[in-house]
């Protein structure tokens, strides 16, 4: 990467990528970018008056660094391989990073294909959901070489609130992991409490009043205990993906060898839940798990 502004490229446009590449294209990086759906692409192109290709390789094509947030590990290498994929185009010494949240053997894969093609990479999968994306206040968790970290760290600042680098290739996706367990443990105790909490004929408002800046606060009761107790699951992250992750956590335990009996109950809820048709609700619907006389599909 040279010393005047990096070009950059971004592959992906969803609920978290289309503004994560405005923040870029607004904060002085010439970015252009890819989506599956070209009509999305086009319409990102014309609010933020960047560039898009009609492939990823098109996009990547003049970048010192491409960025990459897609659904899963085959979308990840639908976008990376193949001769439209960002590895048929990109330049020795340019960076791949990928945000999407992947397992560590992706991340690993990517790192040696890369490095064989003389191109660095990281894996640099985010929390902070749809919201800290459109506020560029996302949580980045970073694995790779260090001073490729340094290199692409003031780039994406356009989208993050704070980025840290954890280890080598690999480490950044079991952060993620990590996030995601504390995140499935802390709702599960969430939703037991309000379930109680109704149960016992509490005033919700003056319990989370009470509790929440003490050592039961959180994040999600701050955010979403409120919504919860309402039966408002329209907030970003849906349960899909959180299965998907938690597969990925459960996975990279029994590697590890480390059992994970509080996540592994939360995925079999999510699952239940998924079967009664609330997969694309967020990751709070897990109180509807004490709901038993609602089984019908969500609307």
């Amino acid at each position: 990467m040279t010393t005047q502004t990096p070009s950059v490229a971004f592959i992906g446009l969803g609920v978290m990528g289309f503004p994560m590449a405005g923040h870029l294209q607004k904060n002085g990086f010439p970015t252009t970018v890819y989506n599956r759906t070209t009509a999305k692409a086009e319409h990102w192109s014309e609010q933020y008056q960047g560039a898009f290709g009609t492939t990823p390789a098109e996009a990547a094509a003049h970048a010192d660094i491409v960025f990459m947030c897609v659904g899963n590990d085959d979308d990840v290498r639908s976008v990376v391989y193949g001769d439209i994929g960002v590895l048929a185009n990109m330049k020795k010494g340019s960076v791949l990073v990928d945000h999407t949240t992947t397992s560590a053997e992706l991340a690993l894969e990517l790192a040696d294909v890369c490095g064989r093609q003389g191109i660095q990479f990281l894996d640099a999968p985010v929390s902070g959901g749809q919201a800290g994306a459109e506020n560029g206040a996302l949580t980045i968790m970073v694995g790779g070489e260090p001073s490729v970290f340094e290199r692409v760290e003031p780039v994406m600042r356009a989208y993050a609130k704070a980025s840290q680098h954890i280890g080598p290739h690999g480490s950044g996706q079991r952060c993620k992991m990590a996030n995601q367990i504390c995140i499935a443990g802390v709702l599960q105790g969430l939703s037991e409490a309000i379930a109680f909490a109704q149960s016992a004929n509490l005033d919700i408002d003056k319990m989370i009043s009470a509790i929440q800046h003490g050592a039961a606060g959180s994040w999600q009761m701050s955010n979403r205990a409120h919504t919860m107790a309402d039966d408002q699951f329209d907030f970003g992250f849906a349960i899909d993906w959180m299965r998907k992750d938690l597969g990925f956590c459960l996975d990279e335990a029994a590697k590890l060898g480390v059992d994970l009996p509080l996540t592994q109950q939360v995925d079999q809820r999510y699952a239940q839940l998924q079967q009664r048709g609330f997969g694309r609700c967020d990751t709070s619907v897990l109180i509807k798990q004490f709901d038993s006389d609602d089984h019908s599909s969500q609307s």
